[in-house]
């Protein structure tokens, strides 16, 4: 793994060093956003190890997040990006979009991707665009991936119990 990278802009900073990551707010932002309602920390901690991540910092209190999971060679895919309500319109969400597309594991990659319900504007200002052929593109979505009913249930797939 490469060296952590830190960017510095007055007293705000964007790190890659995992150790600096607040794992149990980047969970309590994650289990109550529209993408992924209820995720165990668990799968979170997970998650995590298994990308490069950059958090986004007001002197050490985190204030942000995204993760990059990627081969660092061909494919990327952007996800759990996020900015705490208190800190957005300060364009720090738009400073931690350059970080990620200028760091050094993710250039001359041949396709990279996110999902966004809401936020398009920002991510057209760093070149991504709609699918060019959807009708490629097949998925296995698992919405409910996370939610467990009253009785202990998990649902894992589509809203199916397991």
């Amino acid at each position: 793994m490469e060296n952590p990278t830190v960017h510095s802009r007055g007293n705000f900073c964007v790190s890659t060093d995992p150790d600096r990551l607040d794992i149990p707010a980047i969970h309590a932002y994650l289990s109550n956003s529209y993408w992924s309602p209820g995720i165990p920390i668990d799968v979170v901690q997970r998650a995590i190890r298994g990308s490069l991540c950059f958090g986004l910092f007001h002197h050490s209190n985190q204030i942000g997040f995204a993760r990059v999971v990627s081969d660092r060679a061909t494919f990327a895919y952007l996800c759990d990006v996020y900015v705490l309500d208190d800190y957005q319109k300060q364009g720090l969400g738009e400073w931690l979009m350059e970080v990620i597309v200028a760091h050094p594991d993710l250039q001359g990659l041949r396709r990279f991707v996110l999902v966004t319900r809401d936020a398009h504007g920002l991510y057209q200002r760093f070149g991504f665009r709609p699918l060019a052929r959807p009708e490629r593109y097949m998925e296995i979505h698992r919405p409910n991936a996370y939610v467990t009913s009253q009785n202990g249930t998990t649902y894992t797939t589509g809203g199916s119990p397991t």
